[in-house]
């Protein structure tokens, strides 16, 4: 019995550090949401392809094609800090992110949900006299982003609007590096995306 026939789910996940789980000891947003969906879809399938400080670049050189190859009945993309980093204007982000749908589009109709940027300008690694600057970076891509979702129909996970309101208040979101998520930062990401995650693959 195939994965369609047995209601189990093939989850691609595409996307960057925070898809390995970077800063935790019991993985990312990925992990914790794949057991989620083995909990509702026993047999469903997880191919985590997200690699450590990857661009949208890097998400179209090295894992759409391995995604679309999967047959994925489910993608999560979660991508755009580190274009951030690297100093990607928010047209060539735009761009890049674009063409991953497209690409993706081509040969797959499965439901994509994306996380926009978290508000990383609340990361204690972030001196405070940067703090203004990278949030308005964050909030311009984030537009792109939400853009790109209505011309696609994306489901989008908020987590710039939950991370600013709530990450003052709870330093223990982040992990030791003052930069990634912690276990307990992971913990509600994976919480805050469920909902959407569950609307998308269906009861």
């Amino acid at each position: 019995m195939n994965n369609e026939q047995s209601g189990a789910v093939t989850y691609v996940a595409l996307g960057d550090s925070t898809g390995v789980g970077v800063g935790a000891t019991h993985g990312g947003y990925v992990a914790r949401i794949f057991e989620r969906i083995e909990h509702e879809r026993p047999h469903s399938s997880l191919s985590n392809l997200c690699v450590s400080g990857a661009t949208t670049e890097d998400v179209l050189r090295g894992q759409v094609d391995a995604a679309v190859a999967k047959n994925p009945t489910l993608i999560t993309l979660g991508v755009g800090v580190n274009d951030i980093g690297h100093g990607f204007s928010e047209d060539k982000f735009a761009r890049n992110y674009e063409e991953i749908l497209k690409r993706i589009r081509a040969k797959s109709n499965a439901p994509i949900v994306v996380t926009n940027i978290p508000d990383v300008s609340l990361a204690p690694v972030i001196p405070p006299a940067m703090r203004a600057g990278v949030n308005a970076r964050v909030h311009a891509f984030n537009e792109k982003i939400e853009t790109l979702a209505e011309r696609y129909d994306l489901r989008v996970v908020d987590a710039y609007t939950s991370t600013h309101q709530l990450v003052p208040e709870h330093p223990e979101f982040f992990s030791a590096d003052g930069f990634h998520p912690s276990d307990i930062g992971y913990e509600y990401w994976a919480k805050m995306m469920w909902p959407i995650v569950k609307s998308a693959i269906g009861r």
